[in-house]
């Protein structure tokens, strides 16, 4: 089982999400439980495509990290 990070943004109206290790893996929802499950389908669909075409299945190697940062009011 492979897994890759994926980068949810919230937007003014709606959740965007990508897949760093898969360029052209996007998907765009109205929650951000929506886009969580289209981004998985859109994985899924990506790799298969991979797959069809004959190509690789990139290795994960990106990974993600959150900084906590104290902020002067």
């Amino acid at each position: 089982m492979k897994r890759y990070a994926i980068v949810i943004e919230r937007g003014p109206t709606s959740y965007g999400a990508y897949v760093p290790d898969l360029p052209g893996c996007a998907a765009v929802g109205e929650t951000e439980d929506e886009v969580r499950q289209l981004i998985r389908e859109g994985i899924k669909l990506h790799l298969q495509g991979l797959v069809e075409d004959g190509g690789p299945i990139p290795e994960p190697a990106s990974t993600v990290e959150y900084v906590a940062l104290p902020i002067a009011s």
